[in-house]
């Protein structure tokens, strides 16, 4: 569900899946205007449907149509994924997490959350899972850096833990940032395609660092292709769109998928 939705590559990423286990299903784009969303989520159970997935710009506010939401999706404050129990009752959570922790493992095995520092680029609601996902995993130091300070703050304010120390940084001193750390995370929109370019200085990371963009369009955004340059290891954003998608598909179709590099190809030829 999504307004609007014909944009989303979900429909091609659940298809492959249906396809390769031959699951008796199907998933279809849902077009539903904000002010009727609840109404729709609603009517689910009814329809037959077992959930449903959420984008731009239902991902917050779906949160009051839930019958139960999970402790990682709370703390986000936003759920992607949605499960119809046997009940009819509908439970919300949050997969952007899982998908970015799946793909960083996967494209980066070296990184550990004891190698130091991470820096996140942003404070929208995929720099919230982001720091959800990088909290979880044991990373005790994040540089929050955006353009818009009290934003950031928020942020920090509702993800804090005992164990995560956040600090705000201010979006000129971005490069300053870096200094020591050991993984840099783009969760803006900048380098994306008709957007303008992420512009950041790369001289104060050490070499040994991870950099993340997940912006996937284009696939090697100027960032990446600076980080290669340079000598890092880079993680681009199509991994956490495919890996966000497993929990749900498990849920509504009894299967676990697996992320395959025919799939990844399946999904680049979509952005063709």
């Amino acid at each position: 569900m999504g307004w609007p939705v014909a944009h989303s590559r979900s429909p091609a990423l659940h298809g492959y899946w249906l396809a390769e286990y031959r699951a008796d299903g199907a998933y279809v784009p849902l077009a539903v205007k904000p002010e009727r969303l609840e109404q729709a989520l609603r009517a689910l159970p009814a329809l037959g449907f077992r959930g449903c997935n959420l984008t731009i710009p239902h991902k917050q506010t779906a949160l009051v149509a839930m019958d139960r939401v999970d402790p990682v999706a709370q703390r986000i404050g936003a759920i992607n994924t949605v499960v119809v129990d046997a009940k009819g009752d509908l439970e919300g959570s949050n997969t952007d997490a899982f998908g970015f922790r799946e793909n960083l493992r996967e494209q980066a095995p070296q990184w550990t959350s004891a190698a130091g520092p991470a820096v996140v680029l942003g404070a929208g609601g995929s720099a919230r899972a982001v720091v959800a996902a990088l909290g979880e995993a044991g990373v005790e130091q994040i540089r929050l850096v955006n353009r818009s300070p009290g934003r950031a703050e928020r942020l920090a304010s509702d993800l804090a833990v005992p164990s995560v120390r956040i600090t705000v940084h201010r979006w000129p001193q971005r490069a300053e940032a870096l200094d020591g750390a050991a993984l840099l995370v783009n969760t803006t929109s900048l380098g994306m395609v008709g957007e303008p370019p992420l512009e950041i200085d790369l001289a104060a990371f050490p070499l040994t660092g991870v950099v993340v963009d997940i912006v996937y369009v284009p696939l090697e955004t100027g960032l990446l292709a600076a980080a290669r340059r340079r000598g890092h290891t880079a993680v681009d954003g199509l991994g956490m769109l495919l890996h966000q998608g497993r929990p749900g598909f498990a849920a509504w179709f009894g299967v676990a998928p697996r992320v395959t590099s025919g799939l990844r190809a399946a999904m680049l030829a979509t952005f063709r």
